[in-house]
Formats: C-alpha cells, sequence, structure tokens
C-alpha cells in the first residue's frame, strides 16, 4: 500500500471521528457509538494489516538474502571440491611419474652393475691345477690330466658359487642404497603434496568463514534496516492517527 494510500484510510478514519463527535454533540448516541465501533474496527484491522504486510516483507526480504547465501554456499562448495579433485589427481600423477621413473633408473642402475662386474679372481691352487692339467695335456698324460681338471672343476664351481654370491649381496647392497635413496625421494614429493593440501584446506577454510561472515554481516545489517523501518511506520502510523502512542 502506498502513501495515498495510507493517507485515504487516515482521512476516512479523521471522518469517522468527526462523525463521531457530532453525532455526540447532536445526541445521536446510538450513531455515535455505531461510528465509535466502526473507527475502533477499521483502526484496529489497519494496524493489523500494516504489521502483517511489513512482517511478509521482512520476511520475503530475509529469504532472499538467505537464498543467495545458499547459492553462494553451494557455488563455494563446487569451486572448492573441483580444486581439491584437480589437486588430488594433479598430486597422484606426481607421484606415478615419479614411480615410473624411479622404476626405470632401478632397471638402468642395475644394468650398470651387471656391467661393472668383473670377471672371478680364482685361487693360486685353482690357477695351479689348471696350470697342471694343460702340463699333462701337453705331455700325453691324460690319465693324470683328467685328475686335476676334475680337481679344478670342482674347486672352480665352488669358487664361482662363492663369487656370485658375495657379487649377490654386493649388488644387493648397492640397490637397497639405491632405493632407499628413491624413497627418500618419493617421501619428500608425499610431504610437499601433504603440505600442498593442508594449504588447500587452510585456504578453503579461510575463504568459507568470509562467506559466513559476510552473510552474517547482511543479516545484521537487513535486521537493523527492517527495525528501523519498523520504528518509522509506528511513527507514521501514530501521525496518522492508526497507531496509538
Amino acid at each position: 500500500m502506498n502513501e495515498t494510500q495510507e493517507s485515504a484510510i487516515a482521512d476516512f478514519l479523521q471522518i469517522l471521528e468527526e462523525h463521531r463527535k457530532n453525532c455526540e454533540q447532536q445526541g445521536k448516541y446510538v450513531e455515535a457509538e455505531v461510528a465509535k465501533r466502526r473507527f475502533q474496527e477499521l483502526k484496529f484491522h489497519e494496524a493489523n494489516r500494516r504489521r502483517e504486510s511489513m512482517k511478509s516483507q521482512h520476511a520475503r526480504e530475509r529469504m532472499r538474502v538467505e537464498d543467495e547465501h545458499l547459492l553462494e554456499y553451494q557455488r563455494f562448495n563446487t569451486q572448492w571440491d573441483q580444486k581439491g579433485k584437480e589437486f588430488d589427481e594433479q598430486s597422484q600423477l606426481q607421484i606415478n611419474t615419479m614411480k615410473e621413473r624411479h622404476l626405470e633408473e632401478l632397471k638402468e642402475f642395475q644394468q650398470r652393475l651387471l656391467e661393472k662386474m668383473q670377471k672371478p679372481k680364482w685361487s693360486p691352487v685353482l690357477l695351479d691345477y689348471r696350470k697342471i692339467e694343460e702340463h699333462l695335456a701337453k705331455s700325453k698324460k691324460y690319465s693324470e690330466a683328467q685328475k686335476y681338471k676334475s680337481k679344478a672343476d670342482l674347486l672352480e664351481a665352488k669358487e664361482l658359487e662363492q663369487w656370485n654370491r658375495m657379487k649377490q649381496t654386493e649388488m644387493l647392497h648397492h640397490e637397497n642404497k639405491f632405493k632407499a635413496a628413491k624413497r627418500q625421494e618419493l617421501s619428500a614429493l608425499q610431504k610437499r603434496i601433504n603440505a600442498g593440501r593442508d594449504e588447500l584446506k587452510k585456504r578453503r577454510q579461510l575463504t568459507l568463514e568470509r562467506l559466513m561472515q559476510r552473510y552474517t554481516n547482511t543479516m545484521c545489517e537487513l535486521g537493523a534496516s527492517q527495525r528501523m523501518e519498523r520504528i518509522s511506520a509506528e511513527k507514521l502510523g501514530v501521525a496518522l492517527g492508526i497507531i496509538k502512542e
């Protein structure tokens, strides 16, 4: 209802009040009673209408702010959920890439170890057996040569087994050191990722707090504005004779 309509109601109330006074002066008490009751009913109805109208308007304003806040909150969650998803995907890609690189580097490292591996260094006893075997064979003493060959073969197999075990232990030691260094590198990457994830969570929480604070401030400002509007409406109602002081 606009100010013109408000003024029309006030004018009508004023007319009723004047009519009541005239009836009272003329001794028309029945008509004066009717005018008085009509005046009170209309005044009561108008006061209620004003309050309910303003209450509805204020409720709509609060609902609008709440709806806008809800939409903003939903957008916030969608955006930050997407950021979290992209961060996790990128992090997993970095981890997978590093693991694949480590696997290739390990293969290359193992190959270099094999290439650097020296031939077995035979014992003096084994070398003597081979020399004797060769000498006997050249001298056509094949039976004796076979005996030394058997001894040499047996000793060579034993020394070769010992050498293989030693080299395997040595290679395993080098591989373990290599793998430990790569685990350290992977652990450092995971720590950086975790730190980045924590930072992302902090930024999300800080942004959420600012969003909620804006909502709180908006609602407080709206509440203050609506209180002032109610006070102004009451003053106007009093001035128009619709509301008693």
